[in-house]
């Protein structure tokens, strides 16, 4: 055994030891209970990132520990392969994203690898894999034929330099990320999966406890994100008649403009209706109105979101046309208006500025009437500024509404719902702020969506016996749009049907669908004929899933969809596919910068920077602390530099720390240890360099204490001990009755700590443990060879899910594997509970309620014993000055108090 702790060395030899066993393949095991603990699997952008080492770990930690406990773990690991980044890169580099995504997925394995995660890697998945995605394509073709996916134009970001669709992200002040250009909206054909369907469904497992499928080990936050983004209403669908013809003669949209409500008891306050700019009224009214035209074309640009449009100035125009009001036949004016979105409800709202804020605003900048028809007792109404009362349904009553006066906001709605029905032109319905899920990317990069267009056949699915359609992968994009489009290998193929030359659709998948469903297959990695099979019978529900709050809403909701429509398919037998969700909270560190002369942010390292403090200690700048290159010039030691406080760790804001910079200088336990020691998982983890050494210097004390306790006379001796079912009929000493005491009476809460995922006091409890054996002198000790033998084999238990590699060379070098096995399978230490059984108990000695000192009883020591000690202790000799005592307070286990 080395004297010094060198941890290449014990890593290097730790993980060829694993490796020769194959030590981490997993079968499935009916004889063991099992646990499917998974990661979110990582996008291979090529390096390992700290937020990926803490994520790893916290699952290592937790595979780890429950393998010890008897169960059977599945922890496996795969990428997210395709998608953006890679054509990005493909772009500036000008080679194929196919060898850019293979090279990250090999350096990004070996860092992992270096991590000594217990990874099965016989189950790896890459989602850009024909053997994988065969399948998205497969299902694709099985919800086309059930009527969930589906083909509809879709309103989409058109960037016209690049040719290509920009997801709203990508649209940065209306104009395209990478070219400038201003986005235009166009509406094309895609690919839509009817996820609203099961709306309903995905609402009641967050939002109702009583659901039998209600996510319970989800965080509360996520559950209400989930039910925040369905955003189910319950309301009044209903119709503005009107007379308005096309060019055709024919009534536009039946004669109908169809709104929804949630507010019907306002109804009478409407003084408008406004459309989306893509509403066929609002086309009819710009054929003769140039003005109207050009407004739509403007409204054409920037995002089509909800967020976005909320952000957006509220502009508006009129068309000249107006509805009638359905209840007073009034003439209502149409509006068309930037902030309605055509692909929500009908693409129309109905406007009542009195009782809606944005109506408000809308109103008073285009001088629109208002006319109030809500009133609550004690408030009066202005027109000249919006107050909150004005919307309020609790204690509103309708005024000014004819046969609605007097009524609540749910009797009102009820009223205006049967006179609307009365007339055909309404009725109650419940609508979801969730979107059918478009999933048509106009990109290269992804999985091929399995039609083939023929002229005379129209969109034709590719039969099941072709897939899958393979991506070409030596394509390198340019810049120009989708070279699939270019590409006449793969465009050009005859028609399944009439056998015609037909073309491929040249749209690939939305990479969530890659992500919604490889959970499922590693539990079959390899099979060649089938989506999934028996593993996932075994495995499926996931018992643990981790991962960011990033991806709190659209991953696990489509993943959540996909489950159910596998289910609904006969493929999987399990409702919902996660069981427990942690969230884990994102790495921190300082950020720094600087203006150039240009005007230009320039960011600079930690490393290269030292902070100015004030008095008190508080950062209140940064300067440089040596040369530093800059687009200026070099920078001199002491420039001042901008302090933006600390942030997400980025590369753009040069505030990242490689994890393979520290594994190489402290080695990977250090990496892993300080990232579950310095903050729960849950919060966020501000990056502290001192406090890497400090896990460092941790991790040197435990391998000097292993080496000292190699090297002792009396170890071997008590090694005989290590084995037996039962140490409690060893003579110990009282000193090493107090040692097992306290190293089981820590044992029970890093146990605790485990089954509450608190891994940060995990690592606290093993540093007091250390703490303890440390300070503890066998020496001339009854049992204290033994008592120093079991503490420090409890300790290596529980650092090691930890710190895997120091803690397996230490239990190998002394020994504990000959009795225990192999600290992989060791088992899990148990309590001894006669050991939490103390001779003696330390209590607070007060004098007239001050704290003096403290009294050492034994255990079972009554309320006399305790009095009578108390009393003949030398600090009531000291700090009663003689006088006697009046009265003796004992609060057992905890103080007792001497009244004098």
């Amino acid at each position: 055994m080395q004297d010094t702790y060198r941890p290449r060395d014990v890593e290097a030899a730790a993980q060829a030891h694993w490796a020769a066993r194959d030590a981490y393949r997993v079968t499935e095991d009916a004889s063991r209970p099992k646990f499917y603990a998974c990661s979110m699997l990582p996008y291979p952008s090529g390096k390992l990132h700290m937020g990926h080492v803490r994520n790893y770990t916290i699952n290592d930690m937790m595979a780890r520990q429950l393998r010890m406990k008897g169960y059977n773990v599945l922890m496996p690991m795969g990428w997210d392969a395709f998608g953006l980044p890679a054509e990005n890169a493909a772009i500036k580099n000008g080679v194929p994203p196919a060898r850019w995504t293979y090279d990250n997925i090999a350096y990004m394995k070996k860092q992992m690898q270096a991590m000594g995660l217990a990874i099965d890697w016989s189950r790896e998945v890459a989602t850009c894999s024909p053997a994988y995605y065969k399948w998205n394509q497969w299902l694709f073709l099985k919800m086309l034929e059930k009527g969930i996916a589906y083909r509809q134009t879709q309103v989409v970001n058109w960037d016209p330099v690049d040719q290509t669709v920009l997801a709203n992200e990508q649209v940065i002040d209306g104009r395209g990320w990478r070219t400038g250009a201003l986005v235009e909206k166009r509406e094309i054909p895609g690919y839509y999966l009817a996820i609203t369907k099961y709306a309903e469904e995905l609402l009641s497992a967050v939002a109702n406890p009583d659901d039998p499928n209600y996510l319970h080990g989800w965080p509360e936050r996520v559950r209400l994100m989930q039910e925040n983004w369905i955003g189910k209403s319950e309301g009044v669908r209903f119709a503005f008649p009107h007379d308005i013809r096309g060019s055709d003669g024919q009534l536009i949209q039946d004669g109908r403009l169809y709104v929804f409500t949630t507010r019907a008891d306002t109804i009478m306050g409407v003084t408008f209706c406004a459309v989306a700019p893509e509403h066929p009224l609002a086309q009819h009214a710009a054929r003769d109105n140039p003005a109207l035209a050009a407004f739509i074309e403007r409204c054409k640009l920037g995002g089509t979101t909800e967020a976005e449009l909320a952000l957006k100035e509220k502009e508006g125009m009129p068309t000249g046309l107006t509805v009638r009001h359905p209840l007073t036949g009034a003439a209502v004016p149409v509006w068309v208006g930037n902030y309605v979105l055509m692909g929500y409800g009908d693409g129309a709202v109905m406007g009542v500025p009195a009782h809606d804020e944005r109506d408000f605003a809308f109103a008073k900048k285009y001088g629109l009437p208002i006319q109030p028809v809500i009133a609550v007792e004690g408030e009066t109404f202005s027109t000249d500024a919006w107050a909150e009362w004005y919307a309020d349904k609790q204690r509103g009553r309708c005024v000014n509404s004819g046969v609605l006066d007097g009524l609540p906001y749910q009797a009102a709605v009820d009223k205006v719902a049967e006179l609307l029905a009365a007339q055909g032109l309404g009725e109650k319905k419940i609508t979801y702020r969730l979107r059918d899920w478009g999933i048509s990317r106009q990109r290269y990069w992804g999985t091929p969506i399995p039609i083939i267009h023929c002229d005379d056949c129209g969109p034709v699915p590719v039969p099941y016996e072709d897939l899958p359609v393979v991506l070409p992968e030596d394509l390198v994009p340019d810049g120009s749009g989708n070279p699939l489009a270019k590409c006449e290998s793969f465009l050009k193929v005859d028609c399944p049907r009439c056998g015609k030359p037909a073309r491929r659709e040249t749209d690939t998948m939305d990479t969530f669908v890659d992500s919604s469903w490889y959970f499922m297959r590693y539990c079959d990695p390899h099979l060649p004929d089938a989506m999934v099979g028996e593993g996932t019978r075994h495995w499926m529900p996931m018992d643990q899933y981790i991962g960011g709050i990033e991806h709190a809403i659209l991953h696990l909701l489509y993943a959540r969809f996909w489950t159910k429509v596998m289910r609904d398919l006969g493929l999987v037998q399990v409702d919902e596919p996660f069981q427990r969700l942690l969230t884990q909270g994102m790495v921190l560190n300082h950020i720094y910068s600087r203006r150039t002369a240009k005007g230009a942010k320039e960011y600079f390292w930690p490393h290269d920077v030292e902070h100015v403090l004030d008095e008190s200690g508080k950062i209140v700048g940064a300067r440089l602390k040596r040369d530093v290159p800059s687009a200026d010039g070099v920078l001199p030691a002491g420039t001042p530099i901008d302090y933006e406080g600390v942030g997400t760790m980025s590369k753009s804001k040069n505030n990242g720390v490689d994890p393979q910079d520290l594994i190489e200088k402290y080695g990977a336990d250090t990496a892993r240890l300080y990232t579950m020691f310095t903050a729960p998982p849950e919060a966020t983890l501000e990056w502290n360099d001192a406090a890497v050494e400090g896990s460092h210097r941790f991790l040197r004390r435990v391998w000097a204490f292993g080496y000292r306790l190699a090297q002792a006379d009396w170890a071997a001796a008590a090694q005989s001990a290590q084995g037996a079912s039962s140490l409690a009929d060893v003579a110990y000493g009282k000193r090493a009755r107090a040692l097992r005491c306290e190293i089981h009476t820590l044992l029970k809460q890093v146990d605790y700590d485990y089954q509450r995922l608190q891994y940060n006091t995990v690592v606290s409890g093993c540093m007091k443990m250390l703490n303890a054996l440390e300070a503890f002198d066998p020496t001339d000790e009854p049992g204290g060879g033994v008592a120093l033998i079991e503490g420090f084999g409890i300790l290596l238990r529980c650092l090691y899910p930890a710190t895997p590699h120091i803690t397996h060379a230490l239990w190998q070098s002394l020994g504990y594997a000959g009795a225990l096995g192999d600290l992989l399978d060791a088992p899990w230490p148990q309590v001894d509970e006669a050991a939490l059984q103390r001779d003696e108990i330390e209590l607070v000695l007060q004098i007239n309620g001050k704290l003096r000192g403290a009294l050492t009883v034994p255990a079972d020591a009554d309320r006399a014993a305790i009095e009578a000690a108390a009393l003949a202790s030398p600090e009531f000799a000291r700090f009663s000055e003689g006088r006697p005592a009046r009265k003796v307070v004992v609060v057992p286990g905890r103080l007792v108090n001497v009244v004098v």
